[in-house]
């Protein structure tokens, strides 16, 4: 515990009162020809962490350290603060007879949130605290607005996502977040590096929104008078690389979809998708479980975490099932022994599945509604579910033994959908005849349905070899290794409802 005497005690003031006084000290430091914003620039010598860590080595040197004052304590001629870096915090020791007194004195009219540099000796105080003894304090920049009050912080989630600049302030592990998920990225992008994958960019702006089903946001190109749709995916324009010759692509990128908002979905989030040609979707899930489970060992150094109350279990060797083997298993049904379709929704309905009005009326259709509605919420432990029905599949290769279903997987860990897979569908006409069906579906209303692409079309016709392609949630793998149960803790700025 830091050394400290009782918490230097603050007269009960308005919020625009305190904000007068900290414009006051401004301006009498400009007065002075002391203006802070004046500042370019300080020397960092050492962080928090790098102090602790050596601190044998650094013991009665002379550093540099900077950051923002987070507490001050004490009375007379000696305070205690705790200055707070990138790495973490550190206890200044700073005394009127180390620094002289106008320099202390004016030390002494800091506040809490003023960014400062200082140089000062490295030590442990009589109770074992490793400090900086401050011989020099310089004021960096000053804070015009005093931070949430010590003992209560910032508790409030929805002023902590509006504010992530002043909750990463004041509640330092909500960094450890952020600082998983830039290792998760740095993982993946090294996993698929050494596999031969080249990253690439494709366009933020199309002017048809393919690739997934799903609704898009609509903006507008002055120049062209055009609309164009902000992308829903990164599918197409990476299939038309493979198409190219660059046989083995991904892009880390943002999404755009304008659907609802709940803790695990943002209007806005981030995915990997990839393309290998020739493998399929077997390939596709070797590297899932590879960069999931690779990721939890190299981050956390463990392949068990904790996630949504469950104890899940990330050790490669994870269970693969059929959907049809799924809904057997989890449901009751056995799809396998059923192939009329009037049957098959018969069937759905005496466990309580209705298909939604928009859906025809198919053996397919009623085996997804039976898997989405009875089964998905009770798959906790990581599990491939595999081979889905065409009609939810409208770019996928079929089965060449059962052309009901499609070679696709998804991959779900607590009953959430953290990839999605296929063998891709490399045949102009069937891929032609799907687009056609899906236009259909969205005259009976259905938005979430593919817009028909002539120009993905085009590519096919040259030739696409046999190719695995996958999609994975950045955000959802992000909750899993934090722990995190929303969405909005592993994404910085998340879109929020704008105040009245």
């Amino acid at each position: 515990m830091s050394e400290q005497n009782h918490p230097v005690q603050q007269e009960e003031v308005s919020l625009s009162d305190l904000l007068k006084i900290r414009r006051d000290k401004l301006r009498e430091l400009q007065s002075e020809g002391r203006d802070p914003f004046q500042q370019t620039r300080y020397e960092v010598k050492s962080y928090s962490q790098d102090i602790k860590d050596h601190f044998e080595e650094l013991e009665g040197q002379i550093t540099t350290v900077a950051g923002r004052l987070m507490s001050k304590r004490g009375m007379g001629k000696a305070v205690f603060c705790d200055l707070q870096d990138r790495q973490g915090r550190i206890q200044l020791y700073v005394r009127i007879d180390e620094m002289g007194e106008e320099p202390f004195n004016r030390f002494k009219k800091l506040d809490i949130g003023d960014i400062v540099g200082v140089e000062g000796e490295v030590f442990r105080t009589k109770r074992g605290e490793i400090s900086v003894k401050a011989n020099a304090v310089k004021l960096l920049s000053k804070s015009l607005r005093p931070l949430p009050e010590k003992f209560h912080g910032l508790t409030d989630k929805e002023t902590r996502y509006r504010q992530r600049y002043v909750d990463l302030m004041v509640n330092p592990e909500v960094k450890r977040n952020f600082v998983i998920r830039s290792r998760f990225i740095q993982f993946m992008r090294r996993y698929l590096d050494g596999r031969g994958y080249i990253e690439v960019e494709t366009p933020v702006l199309n002017t048809i929104a393919g690739g997934a089903a799903a609704r898009p946001f609509i903006t507008h190109h002055n120049t062209l008078d055009i609309d164009m749709y902000m992308r829903i995916a990164t599918e197409l324009p990476l299939k038309r690389l493979i198409v190219g010759g660059m046989d083995r692509v991904y892009e880390i990128g943002r999404i755009f979809r304008n659907e609802g908002m709940d803790p695990k979905h943002n209007p806005e989030f981030t995915t990997v998708e990839l393309y290998e040609a020739y493998t399929d979707f077997h390939g596709m899930m070797d590297i899932a479980e590879g960069i999931l489970s690779g990721a939890a060992q190299e981050i956390l150094g463990a392949y068990q975490v904790e996630w949504m109350g469950e104890q899940i279990d990330l050790t490669p060797g994870w269970r693969r099932l059929t959907m049809v083997e799924a809904v057997r298993e989890y449901a009751g049904v056995d799809f396998a022994a059923i192939s009329d379709d009037a049957q098959a929704v018969a069937a759905a309905r005496a466990i309580g599945v209705e298909l939604p009005e928009a859906a025809e009326k198919t053996w397919g259709n009623a085996l997804y509604e039976c898997f989405d509605q009875r089964v998905e919420e009770k798959l906790i432990q990581p599990t491939f579910i595999t081979m889905y029905p065409v009609e939810v599949s409208p770019l996928t290769k079929r089965s060449p033994q059962d052309p009901r279903l499609t070679e696709r997987f998804e991959l779900f860990v607590c009953h959430s959908e953290m990839a999605n897979a296929y063998s891709e569908l490399n045949d102009p006409i069937d891929q032609r005849a799907r687009f056609v069906k899906q236009a259909e579906q969205r005259e009976r209303g259905d938005e979430e349905t593919e817009m028909l692409d002539e120009d993905f079309l085009n590519a096919l016709e040259y030739g696409m070899p046999p190719t695995g392609g996958m999609g994975m949630g950045i955000d959802r793998c992000v909750m899993l290794l934090t722990g995190a149960d929303t969405i909005r803790d592993v994404i910085l700025f998340p879109t929020m409802k704008p105040l009245d």
